[in-house]
């Protein structure tokens, strides 16, 4: 144990030992997810759901759904984009990964990630700056953004109840 306690007390051991040394944005002190949000944005640039669209439309970006289900069902898709909900997300877009998405194609792939807000996405966007996709990027306002633009949104067929 030794004066400080057991391994770990002070905070996270990882590899490089406690986080905040090499460790990720923020671990060196807590932080509020305010804090943390504003703090991962600075590693890159967002992008509005015009933008988004016509990059996804010229085939130079891949649009990536992280919604979970119930808002995907609620709210409808965005056409053409690639959906992985979020706890899937780094294994299906690791280039290097043996579970990875055809789609997945190179560590240059730019990525545009997108949630109901544009609050998830953030963090998703910063988590595949680390595996070294570093021209990804999350949606400003998320899906609620890109319905409000006017952009397209496919909605599921309704389902009529069962008759009997």
């Amino acid at each position: 144990m030794g004066t400080h306690g057991p391994a770990g007390a002070n905070g996270p051991v990882g590899a490089n030992g406690p986080a905040g040394a090499n460790g990720p944005v923020g671990a060196d002190r807590p932080v509020g997810i305010d804090t943390l949000l504003e703090q991962v944005r600075q590693g890159y640039e967002r992008i509005g759901p015009r933008e988004a669209h016509r990059a996804a439309e010229a085939g130079e970006a891949l649009l990536i759904d992280i919604r979970y289900a119930a808002l995907r069902e609620r709210d409808g898709l965005v056409p053409g984009a690639l959906v992985i909900e979020r706890n899937e997300l780094e294994w299906r877009l690791d280039p290097r990964g043996s579970h990875r998405v055809p789609e997945a194609t190179g560590h240059d792939l730019r990525i545009v990630v997108l949630c109901d807000e544009g609050y998830a996405s953030s963090l998703a966007a910063e988590s595949l700056h680390r595996l070294g996709l570093l021209r990804a990027t999350d949606l400003t306002g998320g899906f609620q953004a890109w319905r409000a633009a006017g952009l397209p949104v496919l909605h599921p067929p309704v389902q009529a109840p069962d008759s009997q």
